[in-house]
């Protein structure tokens, strides 16, 4: 069964950097894509990074060159790096995995960034 739990969330001031972590479950990274989305109020979930199962890596036009996935395959760990954060980036970010078109999301870590 895949279980995803989000971390790390917080109140940052608009320009600063923080790192949002997925404990994964259920799955091996190292052969399955994962994602981050974001959710702010009043909006659609959008996704913002992509990881796959060989490395390559996909941004949002919004957060390239400021925001970087990564994963550590030993510890079945994702990661969402954010630098330069703006008070747009305020939004609850849910980690995901697809599988059989089924989608598995983790309950969600709220993002706060003060201008």
């Amino acid at each position: 069964q895949v279980q995803l739990v989000e971390s790390g969330g917080g109140l940052v001031q608009a320009g600063g950097s923080l790192r949002v972590t997925c404990a994964v479950s259920g799955i091996s990274l190292s052969r399955n894509d994962m994602r981050w989305y974001r959710q702010a109020p009043g909006k659609q979930r959008e996704l913002v990074a992509t990881i796959t199962g060989s490395g390559t890596t996909n941004y949002a036009d919004s957060v390239k060159g400021r925001f970087t996935i990564s994963r550590d395959n030993a510890k079945n760990t994702v990661y969402l790096q954010m630098n330069s954060l703006k008070p747009e980036d305020t939004a609850v970010y849910y980690c995901n995995h697809r599988r059989f078109a089924r989608d598995y999301w983790g309950q969600g870590t709220q993002v706060t960034v003060a201008s």
